[in-house]
Parts: C-alpha cells; structure tokens; sequence
C-alpha cells in the first residue's frame, strides 16, 4: 500500500473570473500524447506523463510495483495556498471531484486524499467536511508550511481538530521550501534537498507545539521520511532535556512524540530507512513512492524487503502501517 502519490487531472477549468487569477493551471500537450505541460502563469510548471490521470496505467505501474493500493493526493503545487481564497476553493473542489473520479474508476485499488484551501480556515473546513461527507476521501493533504506558516502553528489548529474530529488522515507534502537561496545548482535541488529540509522542520514544528498531545486521535504522516528530522531529533531531545526554556514550552519527550506520527519511507537507502524505523518505530513508517513523476522509488518493495528482516515487521511497512494511517478496518 502506497501512501504517497500523486494526481493531476488531465485538463483543467477556465477561473470564473476575469482576470485569470495568478497561479491558475492549465494543460498543454507535449509533442508526443503521453505527456502534457502543467502550465502556470503562462510558463511550464512541470512535464508530466499521462499515468497522472491515465488509471488503467496508472493501475498498470501499481501491479509492476508490486502494489495493490494506493492513495492518491494532488501535485503540492496545485495546494494554491498563494490564491486568493475563493479563486483556490473554486480549484480545489474541482481537483477533488476529478479525484473521486478516478478512484471511482479504480475498482477499488486507489484512495482519495482530498485538498483544502488552508488560507481561509472556513472554506477549507467547509471543504474538508465535504471531501469526507460527499466525497468518501480517506483524508487531506497539506503543504509543509501555508504561505511561511509551519504546520504547527496555533493558528491551524481548527484545521487539525477538525480532521481529528472527521477521523481523517493528515498527510504533508513539502511545498514552497525554505532555503532555496542557499542551494547552488539546477532548479530540480528544490525536490532533491529543499523538499525534505523544509518536511523536517514542519514535523519538528508539530513536536515543539504539543500538537498531538492537543490531538491525540490525530493521525498526521510526513513524505520523503520526515525529511530531515531523524537527524535534527536527537539534538532536540538534547535540548529539551538541557533548556529550561524548551522543557516548560515542550510538554513531553520529543522522541516520544515523534513516534506518534507517521512517515513514509521515501528515502532512497536502505540503511537511511532501517534508521527511520529505529528511530520511529516499525509500526509508523509506510511506503510511499511519489508515483507517477521521474523521481519517484520504483521499487519499493524491495526496499522494505531488503531493510526489515523480521516478517512480522515487513507486513507493517508495506501494509498494516498503511491501513491504520488511513483509516482501514
């Protein structure tokens, strides 16, 4: 089971408005029919192949990869937080319904993770009751961070009582990472390195604001492993044990925290990902592949084959993990 990848639905809506909002999509076939451009402000976003809104392919890619379920949530970019927010409601009700379309068409092998328009908290509430009620989604992706503001801010925490009141899954992408001014090289270093800097200090933001032990039925997962925060965790437990000042703001062990998330096990290395689980614990980290762009783990798997040997943890990675994130009886 596939808790990380993506959708892009295979054209996209003229805005209601005049002016075409800033940031609104468009699709432009590519020279062969397999792939489209993803276009945004008249420039290309990205090049992506048909298996984003192709099922039957996309199905396909899934029996290669060994995979019998996968939950399927939008490109991060399309998240629109930078819109203005009725312009981004009006987006996202339209990506969600082809969601559901899709997962419709699927008999069975895909799951929705809708999206919402966190920049107006009560039209993303409104649409969250509405991917849940109306929709059937097993729950929501977000961005690591709502135009600078980190997941763990108080400010989102309507957001999370809501999905934790809903019995919805929280899974968060990276989007718009910080940092992207230190990197030198291509613009493809955002995915390679900014993505899981900025993913680890979204799930670090979670852990130094108590948010699960606000939610404790909240079920939150972190792509690319949680990013960097197998590294940064030890020298916050450090810290929270040294710093009066993070141990009055930190109300419990961060490392103990930190277990009571979920990661994906997008790393890439099989020695990186037997340390996630023995940081995290084997029943918290799942697959996740970002399927169906270029980088993505084709053979995830062998990964969780090769890194785990005990059986009874093996099905908890490429599995059971999966069905309690999401939610599954």
């Amino acid at each position: 089971m596939d808790v990380h990848a993506h959708v892009i639905p295979a054209s996209f809506p003229r805005a209601l408005r005049d002016p075409v909002p800033s940031g609104w999509p468009a699709m432009a076939m590519a020279d062969d029919s397999c792939h489209a451009h993803v276009m945004i402000d008249g420039r290309n976003y990205r090049t992506v192949s048909d298996r984003c809104w192709d099922v039957p392919k996309r199905i396909a890619d899934m029996e290669a990869m060994g995979l019998s379920l996968q939950a399927v949530s939008p490109m991060p970019e399309l998240l629109s937080y930078w819109m203005d927010a009725p312009d981004a409601a009006e987006l996202l009700r339209y990506i969600n319904d082809e969601t559901a379309a899709m997962v419709a068409e699927s008999g069975g092998r895909l799951l929705g993770l809708g999206a919402v328009p966190l920049q107006d908290m009560d039209l993303a509430l409104k649409e969250l009751a509405r991917a849940k009620e109306e929709l059937g989604f097993a729950g929501v992706e977000i961005g690591s961070n709502v135009n600078g503001v980190p997941v763990g801010h108080p400010s989102l925490d309507p957001f999370f009582e809501a999905a934790e009141s809903l019995d919805m899954a929280v899974f968060v992408h990276a989007l718009r990472p910080a940092g992207m001014e230190r990197l030198v090289g291509p613009k493809n270093l955002q995915q390679v390195l900014a993505y899981p800097t900025d993913v680890g200090l979204a799930a670090a933001s979670v852990l130094c604001s108590n948010l699960m032990l606000r939610r404790p039925r909240l079920r939150i997962a972190f792509s690319h492993g949680g990013g960097t925060l197998a590294s940064l965790l030890p020298r916050l437990e450090q810290g929270w044990k040294t710093f009066p000042a993070m141990r009055d703001a930190i109300q419990a062990s961060p490392a103990e925290q930190a277990r009571r998330l979920y990661y994906d096990a997008l790393v890439f290395d099989t020695p990186m990902l037997r340390h996630l689980v023995a940081t995290f614990g084997d029943d918290r980290v799942m697959i996740g592949t970002d399927h169906p762009f270029a980088f993505h783990d084709s053979e995830p798997v062998r990964r969780i084959l090769e890194a785990v040997p005990d059986e009874a943890a093996r099905d908890r990675l490429l599995s059971g993990n999966a069905r309690s994130f999401l939610g599954l009886s």
